[in-house]
């Protein structure tokens, strides 16, 4: 099924409403305790719990407009569902910090086997949006899988040594523009391999 065009502010409101509200309900319920079932869970395993329907939803409503999903999207969603799950079963905020070590060393570890196959599983996905020649998509992958797991690393440093609430907010905000500050550099570096339009 070919993908239906949707308006670009929406489909970014829906991409990063889930982790945006999750920051706020953190904020909100942070230093509030609340009894379930005769169990005890702190504000972040709560906005943790919260942030799982939420994500779902927004890509359930993503689906159901554009009527395709990125293997990615569909690959952090079971990711959420699983280390959320573990969460709130076993009371415990570490599961959901730990997903983010998880998605990012996933995502090196397959470029990497990409990259040891001769190939670019990143042009396979992205080459219909940025026309570029092999050896610049190779440059990029190699790139992307050794920030990816710089990433990952970061990340398992953060959540080990320092509070939730830096966490919290380097997970939301840190993370994602520093990797979108990484992409948007090697688009200008890599300008000399991108494919110009023909013109007719």
């Amino acid at each position: 099924m070919a993908e239906k065009k949707i308006n670009p502010a929406l489909k970014q409101t829906l991409e990063l409403g889930p982790p945006l509200l999750f920051f706020a309900a953190y904020l909100y319920v942070r230093d509030e305790t609340y009894l379930v079932g005769g169990v005890e869970y702190d504000g972040f395993i709560v906005a943790a719990a919260a942030f799982v329907p939420i994500l779902l939803l927004s890509i359930a409503i993503l689906w159901k407009l554009t009527g395709k999903l990125s293997r990615m999207q569909v690959f952090t969603a079971v990711l959420v569902v699983v280390f959320g799950g573990l969460t709130v079963w076993f009371n415990d905020e570490r599961f959901f910090k730990m997903k983010t070590t998880l998605v990012y060393a996933t995502f090196a570890a397959i470029l990497g086997v990409g990259l040891l196959q001769g190939r670019s599983y990143l042009a396979w996905v992205m080459a219909e949006f940025l026309p570029m020649r092999e050896a610049g998509w190779m440059i990029l992958t190699r790139r992307l899988a050794l920030v990816c797991a710089g990433l990952a690393a970061a990340n398992e440093f953060v959540w080990r040594t320092m509070s939730t609430d830096t966490w919290v907010k380097i997970e939301t905000f840190g993370f994602p523009l520093a990797l979108t500050a990484f992409l948007w550099i090697q688009i200008v570096a890599l300008h000399p391999y991108v494919i110009e339009p023909e013109n007719d």
